[in-house]
């Protein structure tokens, strides 16, 4: 073996023994991640986990760390891959009369993927940036928390098969909906410019071009400081938003506002639950509760919905990456989506 072959070889290995272990580091943070700072917050600050202030601390450092560990990992993770084919071969692949298809898998892939609202913008960041269409991935990032298999266990021993179908179907049948319908009108002039631009050492390059794996990693690297860099704030001040009205139960005003009496009851649920902040688990007990006061399960389905596929937070996260008038038609499409839903709920599963 040469001089300059075993230079290549050694710098090869130190390549992939690089990676490993920066792969077992990261699996290993977003393990110990929610069990330290419980640890840490609970036992070291003897802060009540309970209480709001416990809670809401918990809440914001711990979806702060796992928010930049999705970012880092899946940023990196896709501009590799991107690397192999260019925006205009990965549009020509998922675009065009097989786009609805696409809608579908991804829809599907939202379900197996048990993200909140504000865990799902890494990969949905991601997406676009590989040049998927951006109504494939709005499909995604709606579906991702709208429908996950924490919420169907729960439905399903809460209040049986029915409720449980309808709620799957519907989910999946807003996602996909909603994300052609985006894709029809053409949004991506309302995509910021710089996550379609693929650069290397500060240069935007052609991914169908030669690259050397140390380019594609740099590539990665570069790609995930330079979207963290950019979305840093808006993370903080979304996921802080998230934690400061984080456990906020507006049981009794749900109640009040948005009874079984209420023509306009599906309504009032899609406003109260568009600015809280949880997932479908957190957010269970509470129509679980509602329910047993007589509220019509498409109204509780209508605002468990708004809960976790439009947040505040989420929608600050998603400010970086895209202009007002997407996020605009994103909440309205999604929302009147929700609101036909529940009205039909209501309609099919009376209280």
């Amino acid at each position: 073996m040469s001089v300059t072959e075993r230079v290549r070889a050694g710098s090869s290995v130190r390549r992939w023994t690089g990676l490993a272990g920066a792969a077992v580091v990261w699996f290993a943070l977003y393990a110990v991640n929610g069990r330290f700072w419980t640890w840490l917050v609970g036992h070291v600050f003897g802060l009540d986990l309970t209480s709001r202030l416990g809670s809401g601390v918990l809440f914001f450092v711990t979806d702060s760390v796992k928010i930049v560990l999705l970012l880092v990992g899946i940023i990196f993770v896709v501009t590799v891959l991107r690397s192999f084919m260019s925006v205009e071969r990965t549009r020509a692949l998922l675009g065009g009369r097989r786009e609805g298809v696409g809608n579908v898998m991804a829809a599907g892939l939202g379900v197996v993927t048990p993200f909140c609202s504000c865990s799902a913008v890494p990969a949905f960041i991601g997406f676009v940036a590989a040049g998927v269409p951006i109504g494939v991935t709005l499909s995604f990032l709606i579906a991702s928390p709208l429908v996950n298999e924490v919420a169907i266990a729960m439905l399903f021993g809460m209040f049986g098969i029915g409720p449980t179908a309808l709620y799957i179907v519907a989910g999946l049948l807003i996602a996909v909906v909603a994300g052609f319908t985006l894709g029809r009108l053409h949004v991506e002039r309302w995509v910021e410019p710089f996550v379609f631009e693929t650069r290397l050492r500060g240069q935007v390059v052609d991914p169908s071009i030669g690259l050397s794996w140390d380019d594609r990693i740099q590539m990665g690297l570069e790609e995930v400081r330079t979207i963290l860099r950019r979305i840093w704030p808006y993370l903080l001040v979304g996921i802080g938003l998230g934690a400061a009205i984080h456990g906020w139960a507006p049981a009794d005003l749900f109640a009040r506002y948005a009874g079984a009496g209420n023509p306009f009851a599906v309504l009032v649920a899609v406003a109260l639950g568009v600015p809280l902040y949880s997932n479908a688990a957190g957010v269970m007990p509470l129509v679980q509760a509602l329910h047993d006061k007589g509220l019509p399960m498409g109204t509780l389905l209508a605002f468990m919905m708004a809960v976790v596929a439009l947040s505040l937070p989420e929608m600050i996260l998603l400010r970086r990456v895209l202009k007002p008038p997407l996020i605009a038609a994103f909440v309205a499409v999604t929302a009147l989506g929700i609101i036909a839903v529940g009205y039909l709920f209501n309609a099919v599963l009376p209280a």
